[in-house]
């Protein structure tokens, strides 16, 4: 059976070869990219994304994280800004100011995580998403702090979710989107749901499945072999996805794509 709308990429056939010749070789050329999140008892995933980011070639990086974690940062990330903490430790409403300060700076967001699960962050997000119209990376548990405000996800132009295969069938279900996603799904049938789920909506998608990494938007879809998923859940994948993204705004599949075979 053919599928058109499938793109199969290996490491020897990149499918988007100009995406990585287009890399700007001047900083100032090569985006700025804004890094939220971070509660009082996590910040690694803030600090290795800091670190890829730079690597992978983002012109500049400022991170936003709760001032609780003022005295844990190290004298390396020096493009910090602090928000107002919750009792939880994490980012309070009254953050919503230096989201904004980060949303206007940035030519893109990085949602990375280790952002807790308190619910007046989870809304402090929500408010932040609603308002800001560039594009967004969402991954690890900042999807889980947002499963309230799927139907704001999905729908929103301009976002990349890079999620873990059950966080996209939590995804599908809270939307009410009729079709259950398996874990012992074939990989066509993955590619299919994928490819019409964004048709539906405009969202972009990122999830590993069968030794697969799968994108998707627009409808089309495109697969690559992965060995490495700790790489997705530790925030990599996303940032190098995040940065990509950064030089080619108006190609998230073919940017995220892209950084796969340099991730």
């Amino acid at each position: 059976m053919e599928y058109p709308y499938w793109h199969k990429q290996t490491a020897d056939k990149p499918l988007y070869p100009d995406i990585e010749w287009s890399k700007p070789e001047q900083k100032s050329q090569a985006g700025r990219l804004g890094i939220i999140g971070g509660n009082s008892l996590g910040f690694a995933g803030i600090a290795e994304a800091y670190q890829t980011t730079l690597k992978t070639g983002a012109g500049s990086v400022r991170i936003l994280l709760p001032d609780a974690l003022k005295k844990n940062i190290p004298s390396v990330m020096t493009e910090v800004i602090y928000g107002p903490t919750n009792p939880s430790g994490s980012l309070s409403r009254e953050a919503l100011v230096e989201m904004k300060a980060v949303g206007d700076w940035a030519t893109a967001i990085l949602l990375i995580g280790d952002a807790g699960r308190n619910s007046e962050t989870a809304i402090l997000y929500e408010d932040f998403i609603r308002d800001y119209a560039g594009p967004i990376t969402i991954t690890r548990d900042a999807i889980d702090l947002l499963k309230n405000s799927s139907s704001v996800l999905v729908e929103r132009p301009n976002t990349l979710i890079v999620a873990s295969f059950a966080q996209l069938q939590k995804l599908f279900s809270s939307v009410y989107y009729p079709k259950v996603l398996t874990f012992s799904m074939q990989l066509t049938n993955l590619v299919e749901a994928l490819h019409k789920f964004t048709i539906t909506y405009p969202v972009s998608i990122a999830v590993f499945h069968q030794g697969m990494i799968l994108a998707a938007s627009g409808g089309q879809v495109t697969t690559t072999p992965w060995d490495e998923p700790m790489r997705i859940w530790r925030g990599n994948t996303a940032a190098n996805a995040s940065v990509y993204w950064l030089w080619n705004q108006s190609k998230p599949l073919e940017s995220a794509t892209a950084s796969l075979v340099n991730n």
